[in-house]
């Protein structure tokens, strides 16, 4: 059924209408992808073979109209959530076979629609936008003529597909594994109340907790993601309950604050007091003295997820909405086991 001259040339959608499937399965089918039943496969191709329509014009097919480019909008260009998200994208992107044009919004509404404009006028393939924390930011719309997908920070609209880190694991994580470590006095510092990432990790360790017939030894001390603040919360912590034997951090940041200060006042860190931080930041946690036992929001795994869903929709598939939550694991280091 090879086309003739005025005849329209076999589509894609003509072979998977054929064999009764979306046109995202006869894509994965006719490409080798390996998340295709047997069967399926094999109707997919049988009607190919009908329709004269090879894997080759399938390839050529999928590319017709594409740009082979990526839109990153972003607003944290510093990079400490941006950075290994991308890293992942690029990864799933492959090579040499999506360019990513990365645009820093810098948390400015106006600054982030003429980006946008400027990603369109670009004919990119899709879009991913990556925030700088786990609360919810405003929706770009749903009229964006191609996919969009948020990362890290999830959309205000259920319609969006987000994917952001499971902040309420972490937190229980992070108190399983303290109490694993036969810690009961337990104190929690963490950074600014108002953000989603600190409440929900505080839920899911206070959820820890309660389950082994438990609470925080104090009342959890809430002020800024940072060194500074981490020393002087602890200062303030061991004068007020001596006998505490371990602190939750919020953040690597702080529990870098946490570890100095508890070494200034004698205390030894793990022997007498526990230490666990929070996003594995790699060049504050394998540094400190003793190196910090964190979790990790796995930001790599993210953005490989992240461009995988846009891949998907761009092959036709139905990539879903509402938020995902994705998991998080613990990185054990010295500050909460000595070395032996």
């Amino acid at each position: 059924m090879a086309p003739t001259d005025g005849q329209r040339a076999t589509t894609l959608s003509d072979v998977a209408r054929r064999a009764g499937v979306s046109i995202a399965t006869a894509s994965k089918a006719l490409n080798g992808r390996g998340d295709v039943a047997p069967a399926t496969r094999k109707r997919v191709l049988a009607a190919a073979d009908e329709l004269t329509f090879t894997p080759n014009a399938a390839a050529r097919s999928l590319l017709a109209g594409r740009t082979g480019t990526v839109g990153l909008l972003t607003s944290d260009l510093e990079g400490r959530f941006m950075i290994p998200i991308l890293s992942g994208a690029e990864d799933a992107f492959g090579a040499g076979q999506v360019n990513v044009f990365l645009c820093d919004a810098r948390g400015d509404a106006i600054r982030e629609q003429h980006h946008l404009r400027a990603l369109l006028s670009r004919r990119v393939d899709g879009i991913i936008v990556v925030g700088r924390q786990t609360d919810p930011r405003p929706s770009l719309g749903q009229e964006i003529p191609v996919p969009v997908v948020y990362a890290y920070s999830p959309s205000d609209d259920a319609r969006d597909l987000s994917l952001t880190p499971d902040n309420y694991s972490g937190g229980r994580l992070a108190i399983e594994h303290l109490l694993s470590c036969g810690r009961t006095r337990i104190a929690h510092i963490t950074g600014d109340p108002t953000y989603a990432a600190a409440q929900d990790r505080l839920a899911g360790a206070r959820a820890a907790l309660g389950a082994a017939g438990l609470d925080f030894i104090a009342e959890p001390m809430f002020a800024a993601w940072t060194e500074h603040w981490g020393r002087d919360a602890t200062a303030m912590l061991l004068e007020r309950h001596p006998d505490v034997d371990a602190v939750f951090c919020g953040s690597d940041q702080i529990a870098r604050g946490v570890i100095d200060t508890a070494r200034d006042l004698g205390r030894d860190v793990p022997g007498d007091l526990a230490v666990i931080g929070y996003d594995n930041w790699e060049l504050l946690a394998a540094n400190a003295r003793p190196p910090l036992t964190s979790i990790d929001a796995n930001l790599q795994q993210l953005g490989r997820q992240a461009a995988q869903r846009i891949f998907d929709a761009i092959d036709g598939a139905d990539i879903g909405s509402g938020t995902h939550q994705l998991p998080v694991k613990l990185v054990i280091r010295g500050s909460t086991i000595a070395h032996r």
